[in-house]
């Protein structure tokens, strides 16, 4: 029995230990995980999946390369047109700036003389007949001067329209007392009206008036005129305000004026010219002594 014993414990000091069986163990199991793991990147790089997204990014990698290349090919199209603009626009600069310059360069030079024709004397002279001068005749010299007289009094009447002119411009009545104050003065033919709003002509004179709008607010007027078989139209014509107008028969303006705007109604006058062309024209040959035509057709000559 003891001899047993003894055996049975060399045999447990001489045998494996169980620390070395178990460190045996995990060190060939952590050995068998590591070569899987080393394994696995082999697999999942050649998977299907992992070749699609691969696909994918090179895609979007060339797309984004062409859209550049794009954009770079335009922006260099752009900038040669700009510089292909830009050089049109310096050659016309440079020929205008030539052009400017051949004129300056034509004004600068001085100026070429013509050679003056030579003029025979001795063969044109044996072919001029000698011009006698006679006695003036008197009829031309009275023409003439009946001619300047007949000017100066042109100017005369052209000076004496002018200042009526002015005179008619600042003599503006602006009730029926000057009006008649206007009247008495003579020097032109004033007639008053009174109308209401209406399609007819009220006859005011030798002109017809029709009022076709008044507004009380703004204080002014729409007229229609009729002036030798003709309509004038007069609109937006102000409270005091002169419309002129002209006539066949007269060469000086007639005048409207408005002095009283109402509902419907207006209260003014009309100013036209006291002579008429043809007795202006008249007065002016008597004043000068011309020769002027009757009404028998004869001629007659008028004496100052």
């Amino acid at each position: 029995m003891g001899e047993i014993r003894d055996q049975t414990a060399i045999q447990r000091l001489t045998g494996p230990l169980p620390w070395k069986q178990s460190c045996s163990s995990i060190w060939v199991k952590s050995s068998s995980e590591f070569s899987m793991q080393e394994e696995t990147p082999n697999i999942e790089t050649s998977s299907p999946s992992f070749r699609l997204g691969a696909l994918v990014v090179a895609l979007f990698a060339f797309i984004g390369l062409l859209g550049y290349a794009i954009h770079e090919r335009n922006a260099a199209q752009q900038v040669a047109a700009e510089n292909a603009q830009t050089a049109a626009a310096l050659k016309d600069t440079r020929s205008q700036i030539e052009a400017l310059t051949a004129k300056l360069d034509a004004l600068m030079a001085p100026p070429v003389q013509a050679a003056a024709p030579q003029v025979r004397h001795s063969g044109h002279a044996r072919m001029i007949p000698a011009v006698r001068h006679g006695k003036p005749d008197p009829r031309l010299k009275r023409f003439q001067t009946q001619l300047d007289a007949q000017g100066r009094a042109i100017d005369q009447t052209r000076q004496d329209l002018a200042s009526a002119r002015t005179e008619l411009q600042g003599s503006i009545a602006t009730n029926h007392q000057q009006i008649v104050a206007l009247q008495r003065k003579g020097e032109r033919n004033i007639y008053e009206f009174d109308i209401n709003k209406s399609k007819q002509f009220s006859h005011a004179g030798p002109i017809g008036v029709s009022l076709r709008k008044a507004n009380t607010k703004q204080q002014y007027a729409d007229l229609k005129l009729m002036v030798d078989d003709r309509e004038v139209s007069k609109k937006h014509l102000n409270l005091y305000e002169p419309a002129q107008f002209y006539a066949d028969s007269v060469e000086q303006p007639m005048q409207v004026v408005i002095n009283s705007i109402t509902k419907n109604h207006i209260h003014g006058y009309i100013s036209t010219p006291k002579y008429k062309a043809s007795e202006l024209a008249a007065m002016s040959a008597d004043a000068a002594g011309v020769p002027v035509v009757d009404s028998n057709g004869s001629l007659r000559l008028h004496r100052r």
